[in-house]
């Protein structure tokens, strides 16, 4: 992991923009270099993100990912910011664009998105934070994911119980429940022609509108 000084770290984010921010700080900037610098703090005393870093995480990630055959961020390097108590990942961003920035999800696009969720689940990969801010579609129109600190590897298909309370997370956001409201039913072929348990996967889904 690499270190960065006080001065560094302000010649990094000059000119940079804030992308998110929340109370205690700034979390995601964009730099003049068009690379994204993701800040990560501990919010326990005790926690095993001291051991290892949320941003040593999404730095093997993305790795992970790309040997699965998942387009992700590239070029990830590992830093830790002693000044303002944080580690932090620069990465190259994954040109395109979220699914909450499309402009609408028609039938094929939700058919694509089922497929690629079920690709995920069907490779053993786990993204406990899975919504429609973290999938992108590029413009090559393949899909890919971003935001992926939080994520789990199996090396066997993501089990059934796993992959319904995966999608029910997804659908428990109201704007992404909207986007998807009236091509649900090509999302959900998409899901299950891709997945060999796909119906019993949607079966238990939670009633939503």
């Amino acid at each position: 992991m690499e270190r960065l000084t006080a001065e560094k770290y302000r010649a990094l984010r000059r000119d940079a923009e804030v992308v998110e921010r929340d109370a205690h700080g700034e979390k995601v900037l964009r730099l003049a270099s068009g690379e994204y610098l993701k800040l990560f703090r501990v919010k326990r005393l005790f926690s095993s993100a001291r051991l290892f870093p949320y941003s040593r995480r999404f730095a093997r990630n993305a790795e992970t990912l790309r040997q699965r055959g998942i387009p992700t961020v590239k070029n990830v390097r590992s830093l830790r910011i002693p000044d303002i108590k944080r580690t932090g990942v620069l990465y190259s961003p994954l040109p395109g664009k979220t699914f909450r920035q499309l402009d609408t999800v028609d039938h094929d696009t939700a058919l694509a998105l089922g497929e690629f969720i079920a690709s995920l689940h069907l490779k053993g990969i786990y993204f406990r934070s899975l919504h429609l801010g973290n999938i992108v579609l590029t413009p090559e129109k393949n899909l890919g994911l971003i935001d992926i600190a939080d994520m789990r590897f199996l090396p066997v298909t993501v089990p059934r119980p796993w992959c319904t309370g995966n999608l029910n997370f997804m659908l428990q956001y109201p704007g992404d429940r909207a986007r998807l409201k009236h091509t649900f039913d090509g999302f959900c072929a998409g899901y299950s022609r891709c997945h060999p348990n796909g119906d019993r996967v949607l079966a238990r889904l939670s009633p939503w509108k």
